[in-house]
């Protein structure tokens, strides 16, 4: 990937971002792009190895990073690692909470409470945990933005898991519910839910699975985590200081077949 080719918002310079799951996938691009704006950007995760490849890269690129690992359904845990990037690198501005999974298919009948639980502790628990954590702090500074990680799934029934579906359904209603609450404070609250994004997961499938699905989609294509990463910057930027409450679907055009 390399930063040069997209776009960049001079605005974000300077700033502080938290950004959960930011280990791979969608979130270590996601803090990549950030870095590459100037953003000072704080890696989350829970994979120590995977967080320090995200750092290396983004250190080697000449941007600013540090891993902070933590367990976003651990309130404690967070409230340690929210410190630590006070310290290390200043108060956060932005926040990215992507954090989550488990949308993998599984029949209603055989899911196990333990499942469901787990779940929807992973997305809904850690999403509501991770900006009660920093949106105080935000709240004070009146200044903020914050993009919450839904999916196609959470918008449209389809194959993924229940409590995955239910469980990012819910993070859209949650981050409109935040976006009413915050908007006196100055704070804006966004959301993206993607839909099949070659992330090394989907990448296993089948060459010939791959070029089916993409042509199930109106735009005749897969996503990739730079889409997704590109959407998250403009909404956390101030090009879109007039949006807030927002689900933008970056779905490849799913979401009106």
């Amino acid at each position: 990937m390399d930063p040069r080719k997209y776009p960049t918002y001079p605005d974000l310079a300077g700033k502080v971002a938290f950004v959960t799951g930011g280990s791979r996938g969608i979130g270590a691009t996601t803090c990549r792009l950030l870095a590459a704006n100037g953003v000072r950007v704080a890696v989350n995760g829970r994979d120590q190895a995977s967080i320090d490849a995200v750092v290396d890269a983004i250190r080697a690129a000449g941007g600013e990073a540090v891993s902070v690992p933590a367990n976003c359904t651990n309130r404690d845990a967070l409230a340690s690692a929210r410190d630590v990037v006070e310290r290390q690198l200043g108060p956060v501005e932005l926040l990215v909470a992507f954090a989550g999974g488990g949308g993998e298919p599984t029949p209603f009948v055989q899911l196990t409470e333990e499942k469901w639980r787990a779940v929807v502790d992973g997305n809904l628990t850690a999403t509501f945990l991770t900006i009660q954590t920093f949106a105080p702090a935000m709240i004070e500074r009146k200044r903020g933005a914050i993009v919450t990680m839904s999916s196609s799934a959470g918008r449209l029934p389809g194959l993924a898991s229940p409590p995955y579906a239910a469980s990012k359904a819910a993070v859209v209603m949650l981050t409109g519910h935040l976006a009413l609450e915050f908007a006196r404070s100055g704070i804006r609250v966004n959301c993206i839910a993607p839909s099949a994004i070659v992330t090394d997961r989907l990448a296993k499938m089948p060459p010939d699975k791959l070029r089916e699905l993409a042509a199930s989609f109106p735009l005749g294509r897969l996503g990739t985590p730079e889409d997704v990463a590109l959407a998250t910057l403009f909404l956390v930027s101030d090009s879109s200081s007039w949006v807030t409450g927002v689900t933008l679907d970056v779905s490849g055009g799913r979401i009106i077949v």
